[in-house]
């Protein structure tokens, strides 16, 4: 059997948010007590992950005093010494509190905003202290219920305003530090600004330092849209701007289910897996997710296992699925090129464009090709069934 133990060079990491999710949803309380984060990180030392990442006050509580905020930092680092975990991503929580009932850096009030700013350059000065090197941002509550609230162009420029000016400080606090947008289209909001991973990639072209920010997608977030997750990972990957990625798995049309990395989609996931390893991706593969209510702490132990062994499993699938003969020498069929276009090919120039526009093709013949893409899908199915 083969080993899908989780080992530092998988980069697994998870949130205090995700095994720290006590079971609360909107019908009903908490079903796990609450623990501390630095009994978190040692339950994550326990199922062997890589990585812990946390919001500002997944760690320190917002209304802490100093020597509450110094005690708990001081059991965190102990624990993340005695663990050997690393903190590779921070972010700030700029949804909960009542002041961010409209928005943070949306807002239409200027006090709202520039507390905004203050507590993410609190929040940045943490994650550093702790090892951060990636900084994401989630605007949960930048948007709205109904366009009479907010000027959409104005909440663009506000967005782009506090990108640039977080950007400054790092570069004038010299950290070493890069920044991942999160998109997701409404929840909490009705609607939210920057809705998918496509909108994030165009908002950060007009940024100040654009080569400072990148994208942090998450499956959920793109399936509650109807999207397909791979196509838009494969777009920021293409652009040099996957900087992180949350994982974790949804039904297409509901509400922001959160469940275990392949619990639901796992013909999309694999080809998620597929993409991330074919293109060696590097960064941190985050579990953004948490267990089933009906879990204890066994259980959420169980989910994070799970999240863990589903992607390496899924990784040997992609290595088997490049090494099979009969999809490979499909897949080269698909794509067979007998170079007759190549002189069309590259960049324009004007005896290009006459010569191809004099060129005569065979319609019927092309369309007359069969694909072969239902027998390669099969392949792939029963390749993931485990009958290959």
């Amino acid at each position: 059997m083969a080993d899908y133990t989780p080992k530092p060079e998988h980069k697994f990491t998870f949130g205090l948010w995700t095994v720290g999710n006590i079971g609360r949803d909107p019908f009903g309380g908490p079903v796990r007590e609450q623990k501390s984060p630095a009994e978190l990180v040692r339950l994550l030392g326990d199922v062997g992950a890589w990585g812990v990442n946390f919001h500002d006050n997944d760690l320190i509580p917002i209304d802490a005093t100093s020597s509450e905020r110094d005690q708990i930092l001081k059991e965190f680092k102990q624990a993340l010494a005695d663990t050997g975990l690393v903190v590779p991503m921070a972010t700030t929580n700029l949804f909960a509190d009542a002041i961010f009932k409209d928005g943070a850096f949306t807002s239409n009030d200027p006090k709202v905003r520039a507390y905004a700013l203050q507590k993410t350059m609190n929040a940045i000065d943490l994650g550093v202290e702790l090892g951060a090197k990636i900084y994401v941002f989630w605007g949960g509550r930048e948007g709205s219920e109904t366009d009479a609230a907010k000027d959409p162009i104005t909440a663009i420029k506000r967005s782009r305003e506090a990108m640039n000016f977080l950007c400054d400080y790092v570069l004038d606090k010299k950290y070493d530090l890069r920044f991942a947008l999160e998109a997701k289209p409404n929840e909490p909001r009705g609607d939210i600004y920057n809705s998918t991973t496509g909108h994030m990639l165009a908002f950060i072209e007009t940024l100040d330092h654009p080569e400072m920010v990148g994208v942090n997608p998450e499956v959920a977030h793109e399936h509650m849209a109807g999207l397909n997750f791979v196509h838009g990972v494969a777009q920021a990957l293409e652009s040099g701007k996957l900087f992180h990625i949350d994982l974790n798995d949804q039904a297409f049309g509901r509400y922001d289910q959160d469940f275990r990395f392949g619990a639901v989609n796992l013909k999309s996931t694999f080809f998620l897996v597929k993409l991330l390893e074919d293109n060696k991706y590097d960064s941190s593969r985050h579990f953004d997710a948490h267990a089933y209510r009906t879990e204890d702490y066994e259980g959420v132990k169980d989910f994070a296992r799970g999240c863990m062994r589903t992607y390496l499993i899924l990784k040997e699938k992609a290595a088997q699925w490049n090494a099979d003969k009969e999809i490979q020498d499909l897949v080269a069929e698909i794509n067979a090129d007998d170079g007759s276009m190549n002189q069309y090919v590259g960049s324009y120039s004007a005896e290009k464009a006459n010569a191809l526009k004099a060129q005569a093709f065979d319609r019927s013949a092309i369309s007359g090709r069969g694909l072969k893409y239902e027998k390669l899908d099969q392949l792939t199915v029963e390749l993931l069934l485990g009958v290959r």
